[in-house]
């Protein structure tokens, strides 16, 4: 399970990196503090990013760049022996950009892209870029692996995805090998013992320290302000007027980073399955936790079980499974950690509940081989044991984001007992992360909650899942209202899943197609079923 976000297997590694990154909401705050949050230091930085202004204009050298587009290799960083060359029709470049905005003249850091041309080229609008979600998600293998669920849009855009700043080919954040990633698999995430908390806190921090070890250069550096920028770069580089964007999960977060940052140049915009931007560290954990709560109940209800009966069966399963883990047919055991990642894993999908039923089924008959095989996916697992670096970079970008930090003490005085009253399957593990996640990180988180107000931004859809378990369906309520008066179009999805779009909903994807290809903007309040 990740520590924060499924089409296919492949798409669930991207979504599925959200876990913590979204939820519901706190209170805003106060008009001076964000006010202060303007003019206060860069990303990496304590404090939050300055706007584009305060900082020195970007070279000629990196605004005129040409790419050099050739032939894609196969990714060595995402999805470890999943990720395939794509073939034709695709072209991979290597954008620079700023290691740091403040000193734009230094150092740079190399933006892996893919692009696939419009194919009517006397119609084409330009380019539409693509962020699948994390953070630590990479768009250079996800979009050729789903571009068929983009022909639409492929007729009149050039398609264009890119990992983002210590992302997998984008210098991507590496912290830990494969046997200490295993290892540190099997460390109980929800302790009952002071023995296990010492061991689970102690590996918490450790893994901060190695990510220092291994990428401390980066890390002041990737937060979701500064991808913004590349963004902003990527525009001009590839040589649009303005910036057209489809985002999903995090995404969304980047999306509305970007169009506060640059809203005059916000173009055609998209975020489906949002991230609430008003949500703090502690908000977006619990709320993930009701999220999770809903789907699992759904999933129990189409199948004739109460709630109530449904959520029992879980919490007895992962008790067993926390004194003896179970046998599977790897030869590795299923323990209480594993099995809650394999039970999230299917939840994403309304498709994938079958899966979970096989799997619960077979843990209760004692073979722990199917939910490990789901969590194998999840945590990027391939048959050799070989593990992507996708939540290496998430926590590095996660933790140089929020400033949010909450130790093992706060856990166990209330948290704990708030987050297991919201959910008695998911909230334990989720309110010890807080403790864990960012503990002892080398860099200072930037904000509580990310800026997106995008005054004067053309219209931008946002579209929210009733039944999405990941980025529960308030937060898109909540970015709408953030976005501000006349920006921010809510589209609502009533459905199940983790987005909308790539569901196939014949509604949802008419309306983002007519937008994106004609500019039609739907009435706001528009609803889908």
């Amino acid at each position: 399970m990740s520590r924060r976000t499924r089409i296919c297997a492949l798409l669930t590694v991207s979504f599925l990196l959200t876990v913590t990154g979204c939820g519901g909401g706190t209170e805003d705050p106060p008009p001076d503090a964000k006010a202060a949050a303007s003019t206060s230091a860069p990303a990496g930085a304590e404090g939050t990013a300055p706007e584009p202004a305060s900082l020195p204009r970007l070279p000629a050298s990196l605004t005129g760049q040409k790419l050099d587009w050739k032939r894609c290799e196969a990714p060595t960083k995402a999805w470890g022996s999943a990720a395939k060359a794509p073939g034709d029709g695709w072209k991979c470049a290597t954008m620079l950009a700023p290691l740091d905005y403040r000193a734009p003249d230094g150092e740079t850091i190399g933006i892996a892209l893919i692009r696939s041309e419009a194919e009517d080229r006397a119609s084409r609008i330009g380019s539409l870029l693509f962020n699948f979600g994390g953070p630590g998600g990479s768009g250079v293998a996800a979009l050729p692996a789903f571009a068929d669920s983009f022909t639409a849009l492929r007729t009149r855009y050039d398609l264009v995805g890119f990992d983002p700043r210590g992302v997998a080919e984008s210098s991507g954040v590496v912290c830990r090998n494969d046997r200490q990633t295993e290892k540190a698999l099997r460390i109980d995430t929800t302790p009952d013992t002071p023995a296990e908390e010492r061991t689970y806190l102690t590996d918490s921090a450790a893994f901060g320290a190695d990510c220092a070890r291994e990428s401390g250069k980066l890390l002041p550096h990737v937060g979701t302000t500064n991808a913004a920028r590349d963004m902003e770069l990527m525009r001009q580089v590839l040589g649009d007027d303005t910036l057209n964007y489809l985002g999903f999960s995090y995404g969304t977060e980047l999306g509305g980073v970007y169009a506060h940052l640059f809203p005059a140049k916000v173009g055609r915009f998209t975020l489906d399955a949002v991230v609430d931007p008003t949500a703090d560290y502690v908000a977006h954990s619990r709320n993930q936790a009701l999220g999770f709560q809903r789907a699992l109940e759904n999933y129990y209800k189409s199948r004739g079980v109460s709630a109530q009966a449904g959520t029992a069966r879980i919490v007895r399963l992962l008790d067993r499974l926390d004194g003896e883990p179970l046998p599977t047919d790897t030869g590795r055991r299923l323990t209480e950690n594993l099995a809650l990642t394999g039970i999230i894993s299917p939840l994403y999908s309304e498709d994938s509940w079958p899966d979970l039923t096989d799997a619960l089924d077979a843990a209760e008959g004692g073979d722990g081989s199917a939910l490990l095989r789901l969590a194998d996916s999840y945590n990027d697992r391939d048959a050799q044991g070989h593990y992507g670096t996708a939540q290496h970079s998430q926590r590095a970008i996660s933790c140089a984001d929020a400033k949010g930090r909450v130790t093992a003490a706060e856990v166990k005085s209330g948290l704990l007992a708030d987050f297991r009253k919201v959910s008695p399957v998911f909230g334990p593990y989720l309110a010890w992360d807080l403790a864990g996640w960012c503990a002892d990180w080398p860099v200072a988180g930037e904000h509580e909650t990310p800026e997106v107000a995008a005054p004067g931004a053309a219209p931008i859809l946002v579209i929210g899942g009733k039944g999405d378990p990941a980025t529960p369906y308030e937060g898109a309520r909540r970015m709408v209202e953030e976005l501000g008066d006349g920006v921010g179009v809510l589209i609502t999805f009533e459905g199940e899943g983790h987005g909308a779009y790539t569901t196939g909903n014949r509604c949802i994807t008419g309306a983002v197609d007519d937008y994106f290809l004609h500019g039609t903007v739907p009435a706001a309040g528009k609803s889908c079923s």
